[in-house]
């Protein structure tokens, strides 16, 4: 029978801290791979396997693709490219982005998921918004374990409570006991398990796809799910919404993805930036009548220029509705509705 080896790790904010603190408490000899995704800018170093390794433990490398998958080791993802896994080995690619990242940590999940099914541990630490626990949600239904970071620890809790709020969740714990806890189900062997949903595979196997950069419309992203009304945040494509038990995500034609949470954030933060660009456009509308009143009234056009003055100071009065708005915006995100939806239950 095969061992519990595969281990996946996930983070965000705050997520580097928790990825070194876990790391350094792992035995060199674990008899596992893990892999792991840290969001991080595209433009930036990949750091983190140099921060591993100065801890010497086990041996971490940022991932090249269709590397051979060893055990006693770890591979992170390299900056503004996925991490998958294939049998053997992984893939790294540059497909579309997923919940406004690259690499983001679902698709890494996911495909571990479908290639390994309970072999797999899923692990969320630290971050915001809700990436990760889509995957998450695959890899419990493929047989896996999932586990997460006790979010009154986590310095950003976020990814932690989403998971928790959508996922049975196996181990829910601080990060000093989770290296004791993956040195003891590494050594565990996978009992036999029912025959994965064909439907959800071949879901799991196109999305997969997508995420290697394979062509998403001609692979069928669109039978993934139910058309919506909604643009997509990253191209203005139109989104269908997927469902994954009682979770809710959405993903375009052309291969983006986001979940409930990273899709309310996307268009909340466009809505800020659209009345921002109202303004700007309505106060270049104001200091050019300025000017073109200062010019008709040079040239004793008295009449126009007066015409000019008085529409400047009425864009000016719709100007101030629109900041006044702005200001009045509020972003929004799953946790924060949930949170409000507490209060007014204890109200």
């Amino acid at each position: 029978m095969e061992k519990r080896n595969i281990i996946v790790i996930g983070a965000s904010a705050g997520g580097f801290e928790a990825i070194k603190a876990l790391t350094a408490l792992l035995p060199p000899d674990l008899d596992a791979a893990i892999f792991i995704v840290w969001h991080m800018s595209p433009d930036v170093t990949g750091v983190l396997p140099q921060v591993i390794n100065r801890q010497k433990t086990l041996l971490a490398t940022t991932a090249l693709d269709r590397e051979p998958i060893a055990s006693n080791h770890i591979y992170v993802a390299p900056p503004d490219k996925h991490l998958l896994l294939e049998h053997g080995y992984v893939r790294v690619a540059r497909g579309p982005k997923e919940n406004r990242f690259r690499p983001a940590v679902d698709p890494l999940f996911r495909s571990a998921a479908y290639i390994y099914g309970p072999r797999v541990i899923g692990i969320v630490l630290s971050g915001a918004l809700d990436d990760g626990t889509a995957g998450l949600w695959t890899i419990k239904n493929r047989g896996g374990l999932a586990i997460v970071q006790e979010p009154s620890e986590a310095e950003v809790p976020s990814m932690p409570q989403n998971a928790l709020a959508a996922v049975a969740v196996d181990y829910r714990l601080p990060i000093a006991e989770m290296a004791a806890l993956l040195v003891k189900l590494t050594a565990e062997t996978v009992a036999e398990t029912q025959e994965p949903d064909m439907e959800e595979q071949k879901k799991t196997a196109l999305e997969t796809r997508i995420a290697a950069d394979d062509h998403a419309l001609d692979r069928g992203v669109l039978l993934l799910g139910r058309p919506t009304r909604y643009a997509c945040p990253e191209c203005h494509g139109v989104l269908s919404a997927i469902a994954d038990g009682d979770l809710i995500r959405y993903r375009c034609h052309t291969g983006h993805a986001f979940s409930a949470d990273s899709l309310l954030v996307s268009i909340t933060e466009n809505v800020e930036e659209t009345l921002w660009s109202a303004i700007r456009g309505v106060e270049e509308s104001i200091l050019l009548l300025n000017d073109l009143g200062d010019h008709y009234a040079e040239r004793n056009q008295p009449k126009l220029a007066a015409v000019c003055f008085q529409k400047a100071q009425e864009a000016e009065s719709r100007a101030e509705i629109v900041r006044r708005t702005v200001f009045s915006h509020e972003q929004l995100t799953t946790n924060s509705l949930r949170k409000e939806a507490e209060e007014a239950a204890g109200a």
